[in-house]
Order: C-alpha cells, then sequence, then structure tokens
C-alpha cells in the first residue's frame, strides 16, 4: 500500500496536476485574502476561507478525474489487482496521495492567519478550526469523485460528473426551499430517492434482486409512514436536504465560531462512505 501511494503521489507532479491544484487554491486564497483581510480590514480569516468553497468545484473533479477512471481505459487495473493488497488498500492508497497533494496547500494557508497577526487582532481558534473544516468538506468531496471516477473509463465524464456532485451538493439547501412541505411532495422525493439508491445498489453489486428487496423495503415503510402518519413528512425531505448539506456544515466553522463536532463526524462518514462505495464498485469489477 505505501508503495503504491508514493507512486500516485508522485504521479500528480510527474504530470503537473497536482502542482496546478496547489497554485490555483494558492492563488485564489491570495486574492480572498487580499481583498477581504488586508484591503477591507476585516480580521477573520474565515470569513475569507468561506467564500473558497466554490473553488473546490473546479480543484476536485481536476484531483479525481484520473485516479480510477484511467486506470480502467487503459487496462493498467489489472496490473494493480495483481498486487499484493487488497483492493480496499488500493483504493485507500489512492484516495490518501489526493488528500495529501489537497492537505499542501491548507498547510500553507495555516500561516495566513499568523500574517495577519501583524496587521491586529486574530482569533487564531476560529480561523483554525475553519480550516480543518474545509479540510474535511474538500476531504468529503474528493471520496465522492474518486466514487464517479471508478464507474466510468472517461476522464471527462468522470470530471463533468464529479464537477455536477458538487455543484447539487453546493445548491441543495437552494434546492431544498423549492420543494414543497407538503407531505404527499415529500412522499414524491423520498420515493425518487429510493430509486436512485436502488439502482447505484444494482450499479454496484449487478444484483437485480438485492436492488429490488431493499428498494422495495424502503418504500414500504415509506408507504406505511404516510399511511399512518403523513404529518411526519410534512417538510422531511427538505429538513433532511438540509441537514444533508456538506457546504451548509462548512458554515458552522465560520460563522457560529465554534468547532462543531457533529460536522467532523459527518464529514468523516461521508468521505468513509464513498470509499466503501468506491471498494465495493472496483472489486465487482475485478470479477467480471
Amino acid at each position: 500500500m505505501g508503495a503504491l501511494y508514493k507512486k500516485e503521489f508522485k504521479a500528480y507532479f510527474n504530470s503537473m496536476i497536482g502542482w496546478v491544484v496547489i497554485a490555483f487554491l494558492l492563488f485564489v486564497a491570495g486574492i480572498f485574502v487580499n481583498a477581504v483581510n488586508l484591503n477591507g480590514k476585516y480580521p477573520g480569516f474565515e470569513v475569507s476561507l468561506g467564500s473558497m468553497g466554490i473553488v473546490l468545484m473546479f480543484v476536485v473533479p481536476i484531483l479525481t478525474m484520473r485516479s480510477l477512471a484511467e486506470e480502467r481505459a487503459t487496462k493498467t487495473d489489472q496490473l494493480l489487482f495483481s498486487l499484493p493488497m487488497s483492493v480496499t488498500q488500493m483504493v485507500l492508497a489512492k484516495y490518501f496521495a489526493m488528500l495529501t497533494v489537497f492537505a499542501i496547500p491548507i498547510g500553507v494557508m495555516a500561516l495566513y492567519p499568523l500574517f495577519l497577526l501583524l496587521y491586529g487582532s486574530v482569533n487564531l481558534i476560529t480561523a483554525y478550526s475553519a480550516l480543518f473544516g474545509y479540510f474535511l468538506l474538500g476531504a468529503s468531496l474528493i471520496a465522492i469523485g474518486l466514487f464517479v471516477s471508478s464507474l466510468t473509463e472517461s476522464i471527462v465524464i468522470s470530471a463533468v460528473v464529479t464537477f455536477g456532485a458538487i455543484l447539487l451538493c453546493n445548491l441543495m439547501s437552494g434546492l431544498a426551499n423549492m420543494v414543497p412541505r407538503t407531505s404527499i411532495a415529500s412522499f414524491i422525493a423520498f420515493t425518487v430517492v429510493i430509486f436512485v439508491i436502488g439502482y447505484l445498489i444494482y450499479s454496484m453489486t449487478k444484483n437485480y434482486w438485492l436492488a429490488f428487496f431493499c428498494g422495495c423495503v424502503a418504500e414500504a415503510v415509506l408507504l406505511g409512514i404516510y399511511i399512518f402518519n403523513r404529518s411526519v413528512l410534512a417538510g422531511s425531505f427538505s429538513n433532511v436536504m438540509k441537514w444533508l448539506s456538506l457546504f451548509d456544515r462548512m458554515n458552522t466553522f465560520i460563522y457560529s465560531r465554534m468547532f462543531d463536532i457533529t460536522s467532523v463526524i459527518y464529514y468523516i462518514s461521508v468521505a468513509a462512505l464513498f470509499v466503501f462505495f468506491t471498494t465495493q464498485s472496483v472489486d465487482r469489477r475485478r470479477w467480471n
């Protein structure tokens, strides 16, 4: 696993992707720090960091698009399967390599609050809590991008779908407000989600009956709730969407000025979940 991790990490800098990601993140961070903190004379580094969430929509697809899609397209994934390591170790090696590349500009940005101390008082606890939250947000999105890359052989499709997924995560709260808060609207929305989850289960396992069974059970539970206590569903889909929003949880670190352990656990859980999905996707392809 260690050898593959080193190989993947070096590959990002041999292909210039690592340099581009680091330079772009630091360039944008410099612009916001200069505009908000220096010219705007605002001491909160976390506010500048909060404006950089949208940057991940462009950085993460570039970082993750080649991770597994290129291996699949060039058939070099068969060589990886022959290595003395499990599929989980292979996926983790690739994930940690991308996470390390992303951590480099985060480490450089950790110096910014110290520089701002030269010009006034800075709440270092809030600044570094927000920076840690930003890193966890990136880690979650990288895991999502890695999963998308495992589903296709096309680098372009991987990048576009990852961009769309992150855009959806960014707009989730706004979309939640557009969903009617009636019981029937939530019932229909949850039914669509159950269908999508069923399709994902089928795409990862190729087991039609497993996907069908899980979908039927979930839909039966939802239908039972709608029949016997439909008031519970009123506004529930909107609330769930807002609770699941990755980008909204970043605001807790920035504007609430607190270290939210719930959001930390949530980010780690999302990253672990999509790494698991990636492992299942790669393992299924291994035996096909």
